[in-house]
């Protein structure tokens, strides 16, 4: 699994699930959580996706705006994991 793979995974997941339909353009750098995109909940069901689709546990600090705040920090982040 490469770091490509893993953004579009994550970037298709937030647009059909959280966004489903908005607007919004999301590149890998948008800010997700500091511009409102995604909200505490729609955070923490996107953590339960990581975890089941990348067989990774999220540790309860490490669920912040540092490692889930883009796309490509999700992916970095991610990847560490495994």
């Amino acid at each position: 699994m490469n770091l490509e793979t893993i953004k579009e995974e994550i970037k298709s997941y937030v647009l059909e699930t959280i966004v489903q339909g908005d607007t919004v353009a999301i590149d890998n750098d948008t800010p997700l959580i500091s511009s409102g995109i995604i909200d505490s909940i729609s955070t923490l069901k996107m953590v339960e996706f990581l975890e089941g689709k990348y067989q990774i546990e999220f540790e309860p600090h490490e669920v912040d705006r540092e490692n889930l705040d883009s796309v490509d920090l999700i992916a970095a982040f991610v990847l560490s994991k495994k």
